[in-house]
């Protein structure tokens, strides 16, 4: 043992000074570069990844200066093109306006507004909010923002929010104009924290069918969604239809809490599984408040990812009605994953399915632009007027709880399917909808009448007092004079279609949305099937 030592004390010298002979060797060759240059440049790098390397190389020896931090910024995107459509980049820059949504609140005044004349116009004061604590009043016109003057020089509504916008607590001055005064009305406005409401809105549709409609799945949308709930439960509500249609989604826990309201214990809600992340499976557990409400789901093309959980959730578990068109496909989960420069990264980590064992992710194999074009493609191919035309994969069959077959394979196809209606569709009405004059008209209507309408309280007392004023043949006049040229065969087609909408965004102007749906129900065919599904329900 001892002559063991002996002879590995001896030999460590010699192995050490070895050691470093060979680190000078590679610093020489290697690490610093000869004067002239290299034959082979990107081994002056030789610990750093590929990526790093050619980014020092270019850096340190590129003939001009660059710009390190904006190369980085256009490279980013292009490395995450090859992997899926919904792993993004998100510039620093853009990362709090990204967020915004998610979060569910920004810093404002606490307005509604819209162009009128190059005027921004106050369609609506957030109640609570910063402007209705200092007097701001529907239809005022805000005309100029810390004396720089916004009316009539042609302000893009994005340069508008940004100057109403800002930090929370700092102070923005208006100057407002309010009919009849000529002289404008100065206000001095503390910006707060402004709600972004995700529950558009909640009414009993009947004595004993509810519905509410929700916009996205944000941080404060499961609050407001048992807010809906509680408040049509105290009006006797037995049926609810839920509306997604539209919904793209959003936070993947909120959806699961509000399946949770609606499934048994045990009912398995959705599981994620992925390269990285082991099969995660998520249950209800009981405890949720509408377990013997009856349900009924709405979702078409534009309803996605979270609003695909609920969906796929509820049908899979047999437990309500899913009505409409097939949504849009998307089954990946992101996750933000901040990176130090305060920009950010929504990487793609898993796969969700749905109870049945579904992933109804649509196929993303030929890029993001044939990803994105899918939607075009399906309406051209006559998937929203036929049901017979969507091709189902046999080899992606499920059942659900109670033994139904349903498919995977991109996006959740409906129990019942109802077409697009397009049958009051015209060149007319589209020209109309194009050059925005339905809603201008509407803006101008309640403008000029808002002492009469806001006499009025409901949808019902709005239809009826507009059907008696004869406004289509006042709003005909306006169209031609705001050059859209009249076509009376198509306007016959299209009479009831321009007729509902005009006094649905009237009604939205004075009540909001609270208006606004029921009188556009009336002719919105897969919300009037759900009624009539509802009805069937009732025991």
């Amino acid at each position: 043992m001892k002559q063991s030592n002996t002879t590995r004390q001896i030999l460590m010298p010699f192995l050490f000074a070895l050691l470093v002979a060979l680190g000078v060797f590679i610093g020489r060759n290697f690490v610093k570069a000869p004067s002239g240059g290299s034959s082979n440049p990107l081994m002056i790098y030789p610990q750093a990844n590929k990526l790093d390397a050619l980014m020092n190389l270019i850096e340190e020896e590129y003939v001009d200066t660059v710009d390190r931090q904006a190369i980085e910024e256009r490279i980013i995107p292009e490395i995450l093109k090859d992997l899926d459509p919904h792993s993004v980049y998100i510039p620093a820059k853009d990362l709090t306006k990204v967020n915004e949504e998610l979060q569910g609140n920004f810093g404002g005044i606490g307005v509604q507004f819209s162009m009128q004349d190059d005027t921004v116009m106050v369609i609506q004061v957030i109640q609570g909010g910063p402007s209705e604590k200092v007097g701001l009043l529907q239809g005022d016109r805000i005309v100029t923002v810390d004396d720089s003057i916004i009316a009539g020089v042609k302000m893009a509504t994005n340069d508008v929010m940004k100057k109403l916008r800002g930090e929370m607590g700092t102070e923005v001055k208006v100057g407002v104009l309010r009919r009849p005064n000529k002289d404008l009305i100065d206000f001095t406005i503390k910006r707060g924290s402004i709600p972004i409401y995700s529950v558009d809105v909640s009414y009993m549709v009947n004595e004993t069918t509810g519905y509410i409609k929700v916009d996205r799945f944000a941080q404060n949308t499961y609050q407001e969604f048992l807010t809906a709930l509680a408040k049509l439960k105290a009006n006797n509500c037995q049926e609810v239809i839920i509306d997604f249609r539209g919904n793209s989604g959003g936070l993947l826990d909120v959806a699961i809490r509000l399946c949770n309201e609606f499934l048994p214990a045990k009912d398995l809600i959705v599981y994620t599984e992925g390269k990285a992340q082991k099969r995660q499976n998520v249950h209800a557990n009981g405890a949720g408040t509408c377990q013997d409400t009856k349900v009924i789901v709405l979702i078409d093309e534009g309803s996605a990812s979270a609003s695909e959980i609920f969906a796929g959730a509820i049908q899979d578990n047999d437990r309500g009605l899913v009505i409409g068109r097939r949504s849009f496909g998307k089954g990946l989960v992101q996750q933000q994953i901040p990176l130090p420069d305060g920009s950010a990264l929504r990487l793609t980590v898993a796969r969700y399915h749905t109870p049945s064992g579904r992933c109804i992710q649509k196929a993303y194999d030929n890029g993001s632009d044939a990803y994105h074009e899918d939607i075009l493609n399906r309406y051209q191919h006559g998937e929203f007027f036929n049901q017979d035309s969507i091709q189902f994969d046999e080899s992606l069959k499920y059942t659900t709880k109670n033994g139904r077959t349903v498919y995977g394979g991109g996006g959740v196809m409906p129990d019942i399917f109802v077409p697009r209606d397009t049958t009051m569709f015209t060149d007319y009405f589209i020209d109309l909808r194009f050059n925005g004059i339905l809603y201008r008209y509407a803006l101008k209507y309640s403008d000029d009448n808002r002492k009469e309408l806001e006499k009025l309280m409901t949808a019902d007392e709005f239809d009826t007092y507009l059907s008696q004023q004869n406004i289509v043949k006042d709003f005909l006049k306006f169209s031609k004079d705001k050059g859209v040229k009249f076509n009376q065969a198509e306007f016959n087609i299209s009479k009831e279609l321009i007729e509902t909408e005009l006094k649905a965004y009237i009604t939205r102007n004075i009540i909001d949305n609270e208006g606004f749906y029921p009188i556009l129900h009336k002719i919105d065919d897969v919300f009037q099937k759900a009624v009539e599904e509802a009805n069937k329900m009732k025991s």
